[in-house]
């Protein structure tokens, strides 16, 4: 399974960004490649796979993304739901809808 990362761009380079996972300044910065994304400026966020940009995002969508894969973390760790429940802030009484694409046509008038 081929999960995307949130990272934040550090630095560039034609082609490549230097980006970081987030916050966290422990782990080494990696270098992505940026051809599907085009060149962005340092401080942009873009959701990656396998060492390539397939998204550029907003910062806001870029904490979603990693709260889920926190959420996800904790919860193959044993977890409860109360202790990523926060994590989903966006979805916390909030009645679930289907995407359009999913839903049913609608009927038509003329009939």
């Amino acid at each position: 399974m081929c999960m995307g990362i949130p990272m934040k761009i550090i630095s560039t380079s034609p082609g490549y960004a230097l980006c970081q996972r987030g916050d966290d300044m422990t782990a080494p910065p990696v270098n992505i490649d940026m051809k599907l994304v085009g060149e962005q400026a340092v401080g942009s966020w873009v959701l990656t796979f396998l060492d390539s940009a397939r998204e550029v995002l907003t910062e806001a969508k870029a904490q979603e993304i990693t709260n889920a894969l926190v959420a996800v973390s904790q919860a193959l760790h044993g977890g409860t739901a109360a202790d990523f429940d926060h994590l989903f802030a966006d979805l916390v009484n909030r009645e679930p809808e289907l995407p359009d694409h999913l839903k049913p046509p609608a009927a038509s008038k003329d009939k």
